[in-house]
């Protein structure tokens, strides 16, 4: 019977990668994101291409009865979550705390940490039924580091670090298995997100090295799942070659 992950945020970036390199290893997959014309239509490619089941569930992770109402809808079978990879996030805003936007606040707060902890907690349940599976959670440099104006994102992110300890932690006796990935600088749709559509000044924060993609992330979550089951990487930064910290980056 072939494996299952749960794969949020999965209409872009880092989750689309994700969903790619699982399916090519086999996984039947469960997709979810608030663009459901998105999901449906890399379902349909992930299958054609891979032969592979893929349900779609389309909600926003910062609403908590959508998430439960739509994850507890789907049927049995999907509920046999071997793999939830948590990585539905985003940045909102580049201003010193002073300046910056509640609603920006709110919004990162609500998809990063209060998300993460609504899905964890509907499939950590399926998990502990099951007794078996790994939930993956993204963080960030940015959860390891305070740069400037990065405030309040750095502080959800450092959430998703501490958070990642708790449920390693609390897990344990039921033999789940938990990691965190925080990745440095990552080129997709990200910066735009936080520039809210500036494609320019997006483009500007990648200029003169080479930045991480979105399928090294997902290499290095394959690399983290794939591990013989007594082995659990707890924690792993990654970094572009040119990075060496959240503020030191040399651009040629």
């Amino acid at each position: 019977m072939a494996k299952i992950a749960l794969i949020t945020g999965a209409t872009s970036g880092i989750g689309e990668a994700c969903a790619h390199l699982f399916a090519r290893e086999h996984y039947n997959l469960v997709l979810t994101g608030r663009r459901e014309d998105r999901l449906e239509k890399l379902a349909k490619k992930l299958n054609t291409k891979y032969n592979v089941e893929v349900a779609v569930s389309a909600f926003d992770v910062r609403d908590r009865e959508q998430v439960i109402t739509n994850l507890e809808a789907l049927p049995a079978k999907w509920k046999k979550v071997n793999v939830l990879i948590n990585n539905a996030g985003l940045s909102q805003g580049l201003d010193p705390i002073q300046n910056g936007s509640l609603d920006d606040w709110d919004t990162m707060i609500d998809t990063n940490v209060k998300g993460l902890l609504y899905v964890s907690k509907v499939v950590a349940n399926w998990m502990i039924d099951n007794k078996q599976g790994h939930i993956v959670n993204i963080g960030s440099i940015a959860g390891k580091e305070v740069y400037a104006n990065g405030n309040v994102y750095c502080a959800t992110k450092h959430a998703v670090d501490a958070l990642n300890k708790g449920m390693r932690i609390d897990l344990l006796p039921h033999g789940i298995k938990v990691s965190a990935i925080h990745p440095g600088a990552v080129e997709t749709e990200f910066s735009e997100v936080r520039f809210k559509g500036d494609k320019e000044r997006a483009k500007k924060v990648y200029e003169g090295f080479d930045p991480l993609v979105a399928d090294d992330i997902a290499e290095t979550i394959w690399f983290v799942v794939s591990r013989p089951a007594h082995v659990n990487i707890n924690d792993m930064i990654v970094m572009p070659t040119a990075q060496a910290n959240a503020g030191t980056i040399f651009r040629k």
